[in-house]
C-alpha cells in the first residue's frame, strides 16, 4: 500500500471519466459488482447501463436496487444477466418475469461468496466513496455492508468519488491504493422514504412497544410497519442499536434521548450498523460522528456477536404465516417479493441472547382485505424463511401471539385469535380438519373487532408487588386451568359453591371465549407476555332482562391479603359502568367472610338476603355510599 505522500500522485494519475474507464476495464464475460441501496454509485451505474449493449455475457451483481437499474431488463438480458440478493421495487418485475435472477442467501453469508473465488470471482467492483483524507483513506460511508468485502475481493475497483458521501467510522475505510480508477462526480445520495403511516401499522406498533423493555438492543428490519414500531418507543429508556440498517426512525429516537446504548454489552454506547437508508438529514448525522460505527455485514449479522447483547430484540416483518408457525417473508407464492436478508441471522442471534426476543409483525390481511395473512397452510410455492421452531412473538393489529414452546394446538388457537375477525371461523374450521385443535373448540362472539386493550393496566400492591391486569383471552385456557388447580379446596368451594375437583377443556374454554360486551373477565398476571401466570381472576355475566351482572372473583392463596380482590371488583365495576350496566349481584357463602368484606368496601349500598347459608348480594352503581377501603 502507498501510505506516504505519493498516494496523491497515484490518485491523480487514475482519475478519469466514467465512460473511458469502464470501456478500458470491462470485458465480455465479466462479473461486475455494484454498490447497493442508498450507497449506489449512480453515475457509474448509469454509464455502465448505457454500455451494456456493447458486451456479451456480463453479470451485474447488486444487493438492493433502488436507483438506476431499469425496471424493464428485457432489452438488456441478451447482453447481461442481472443478479440480486434482495429483490426491491426496481427489480421485482424483471426477476418474476425471468429476465433477472434472485439469489436466496443470508446477508451474513454473502462476503464468503466473494472471498471464495472457486464459486464467485468478482472481476470489477463499482462503489461510491468519500474523497480521500490527508492520509489517503476514503470511507464507504453509508454502505459498508457487502461493499467492503467486494472491494477487497475484486480483481479491480472503480470508485465514484462523491463529496456528499459521509465519512463514517468503524470498519468503513479503504485506502486509495486499493482502488484502480477514480471518477470524481458529485450528486445527491439516494434517499429512501417510507409511505404514509397507516392505522393498522400504528396499532401493531403499539402492541410491539409492550414487548420492548428499557435497555434493550434493537434490530429492526426495513418496512413501513417496522418503521412505525420505532416511532412508538418514545417512552423507553437507554435503548441500543445493533442492526444492519439505520433509518430516520432511529434518528427520531436518538434525538429524543431514547437511544443511548448505555446498557449494551458489546460496543457500549455505540450505534452499530452496516448501512443507512433514509434522508439527507440522516446522512448528515452519521458524517464524522464517532457515536455511529459501520461494519461489514458478516460482522454486524454474526449470530454469536448478536447474542452477546443482553435483551436483544429483533423485529422483522412477514408476508404470511401458517397455523403451525412457519413464516414466509420473501415471496407471495412463487412470486419473489423481497429477500431473506438479515432476517434469520437476527432471529437466531436474538433467540440465543439473554432475555432476547424475536418479534414478527404483519397486518392480518392483504392490503385489499381479501386474504388473511394468517393461513392454515402457506400458499403454493411460498418459501419458508423461518421454520416453526424459531418463531416467538407474532403481532398483528389484533394482538400478540406467543408461540415459543407451545404445541401446534396452542399455536393455532393463538394465531386464529389475532387473525382478522372475518377469517377466524374459517381458520378454525380448517384447523379442525387438520386436527390442530379440539373438535369442539369455540371462538368468542365478536362484538368488538379489536381486543379491548384499553382495559389493560398495571397495579402496584404492598411490598412493591406489580401485577398486570387485562381482559382474558382465548389463549388463557391452560393458564385458567392451572390457576384453579392451584387454589385450595376451600377456595374452590367458595368460588363454585361446590367441591369441584377437575376443570376440563369443555368448562374452561367457555370462560376464556367471551364477547367482552355482555360478559367480561379480567385476569391478574405476572411474568413475560406469552409466558404469564394467572394470580387473580374476576368476571361478570350480564342478565339483559334486569341489566344487572353476576360477578365473582378469586385470588391465588399467596396473593391474598394484598388488596387484589378489592381491586378486581372495583375494576369490574368501572368496566361495567362504561357499558351501561346498572349494577352487580353475587352469591357468597355466609362462611366466606373475606369475600363478603370486599363487597362491603366496594363503595355502593349493598343489599343482602340470606338463604340456606348463602348470601345473595346486590348493589347498584347509582347508589353510592362512603366506603372504607381495607385490605382483602
Amino acid at each position: 500500500m502507498i501510505f506516504d505522500e505519493h498516494w496523491k500522485d497515484y490518485y491523480r494519475e487514475r482519475v478519469g471519466s466514467a465512460e473511458s474507464i469502464l470501456r478500458s476495464v470491462i470485458s465480455d464475460g465479466n462479473r461486475i459488482f455494484v454498490g447497493s441501496a442508498c450507497g449506489e454509485p449512480q453515475h457509474l451505474l448509469r454509464t455502465m447501463i448505457s454500455l451494456i449493449p456493447e458486451y456479451r455475457d456480463l453479470e451485474l451483481i447488486q444487493n438492493l436496487s433502488i436507483g438506476e437499474v431499469p425496471e424493464d431488463w428485457n432489452q438488456l438480458q441478451e447482453h447481461c444477466r442481472f443478479k440480486t440478493f434482495f429483490v426491491g421495487p426496481r427489480t421485482r418485475e424483471a426477476v418474476n418475469q425471468g429476465a433477472a435472477d434472485y439469489i436466496p442467501i443470508y446477508f451474513s453469508e454473502i462476503p464468503r461468496l466473494f472471498r471464495d473465488e472457486s464459486m464467485w470471482k468478482l472481476d470489477v467492483a463499482l462503489v461510491q466513496i468519500s474523497p480521500p483524507d490527508e492520509h489517503g483513506f476514503c470511507s464507504l460511508g453509508i454502505a459498508v455492508d457487502i461493499c467492503k468485502t467486494a472491494v477487497e475481493s475484486a480483481r479491480l475497483v472503480v470508485a465514484q468519488v462523491n463529496p456528499r458521501m459521509p465519512r463514517s467510522f468503524g470498519d468503513s475505510f479503504i485506502h486509495v491504493s486499493q482502488i484502480r480508477h477514480f471518477v470524481e462526480f458529485e450528486e445527491p445520495l439516494l434517499e429512501f422514504t417510507f409511505r404514509e403511516r397507516s392505522a393498522v401499522a400504528e396499532r401493531i406498533a403499539r402492541y410491539v412497544s409492550l414487548l420492548v423493555d428499557d435497555g434493550s438492543t434493537m434490530q429492526v428490519g426495513i418496512g413501513r410497519i417496522t418503521n412505525s414500531v420505532l416511532r412508538f418507543l418514545d417512552d423507553k429508556k437507554d435503548l441500543g442499536i445493533h442492526s444492519e440498517i439505520l433509518t430516520d426512525s432511529h434518528l427520531h429516537l436518538i434525538r429524543k434521548g431514547v437511544i443511548t446504548g448505555r446498557r449494551k454489552n458489546i460496543h457500549h454506547g455505540k450505534i452499530i450498523t452496516s448501512s443507512c437508508m433514509g434522508s439527507a438529514d440522516l446522512y448528515d448525522f452519521v458524517h464524522d460522528n464517532p457515536e455511529v460505527e459501520f461494519y461489514p455485514i458478516d460482522y454486524v449479522n454474526n449470530r454469536r456477536l448478536i447474542s452477546q447483547n443482553e435483551r436483544m430484540v429483533a423485529i422483522n416483518s412477514a408476508l404470511e404465516i401458517d397455523l403451525s408457525g412457519q413464516i414466509c417473508a420473501d415471496s407471495i407464492g412463487h412470486r419473489v417479493y423481497s429477500g431473506i436478508g438479515g432476517y434469520v441471522d437476527f432471529m437466531h442471534g436474538a433467540s440465543s441472547a439473554n432475555k432476547g426476543k424475536t418479534i414478527i409483525v404483519l397486518p392480518s390481511t392483504t392490503s385489499d382485505g381479501r386474504r388473511s395473512r394468517i393461513v392454515s397452510h402457506l400458499a403454493h410455492g411460498a418459501g419458508v424463511v423461518s421454520s416453526r421452531s424459531t418463531v416467538r412473538y407474532i403481532v398483528t393489529e389484533f394482538g400478540i401471539a406467543y408461540l415459543h414452546g407451545k404445541t401446534i394446538r396452542e399455536r393455532a388457537l393463538s394465531l386464529i385469535n389475532i387473525a382478522h375477525p372475518k377469517f377466524r371461523q374459517r381458520l378454525l374450521a380448517e384447523a379442525k380438519q387438520l386436527h390442530y385443535v379440539y373438535d369442539d373448540q369455540i371462538l368468542p362472539p365478536i362484538y368488538e373487532p379489536l381486543y379491548p386493550g384499553q382495559w389493560e393496566t398495571h397495579q402496584i400492591f404492598p411490598g412493591d408487588v406489580r401485577i398486570f391486569f387485562r381482559p382474558i383471552k382465548p389463549t388463557d385456557e391452560r393458564g385458567v386451568q392451572e390457576f384453579f388447580y392451584s387454589l385450595p379446596d376451600q377456595d374452590i368451594y367458595y368460588r363454585f359453591l361446590s367441591a369441584m375437583k377437575v376443570f376440563p377443556h369443555r368448562n374452561t374454554q367457555g370462560m376464556c371465549n367471551i364477547d367482552y360486551e355482555h360478559e367480561m373477565a379480567i385476569v391478574g398476571v405476572i411474568g413475560e407476555i406469552g409466558n404469564e401466570k394467572i394470580v387473580g381472576l374476576g368476571r361478570y355475566i350480564l342478565d339483559q332482562k334486569s341489566n344487572l351482572a353476576e360477578v365473582d372473583f378469586a385470588v391465588a392463596a399467596q396473593w391474598q391479603k394484598l388488596g387484589v380482590g378489592t381491586f378486581l371488583l372495583h375494576y369490574l365495576c368501572e368496566i361495567a359502568k362504561s357499558k351501561g350496566i346498572s349494577g352487580f349481584m353475587a352469591y357468597v357463602l355466609a362462611s366466606n367472610r373475606r369475600m363478603l368484606s370486599v363487597f362491603y368496601k366496594v363503595g355502593y349500598q349493598v343489599h343482602t338476603t340470606l338463604e340456606d347459608g348463602v348470601y345473595e348480594i346486590a348493589f347498584r352503581f347509582d347508589e353510592p355510599v362512603q366506603a372504607c377501603i381495607t385490605d382483602c
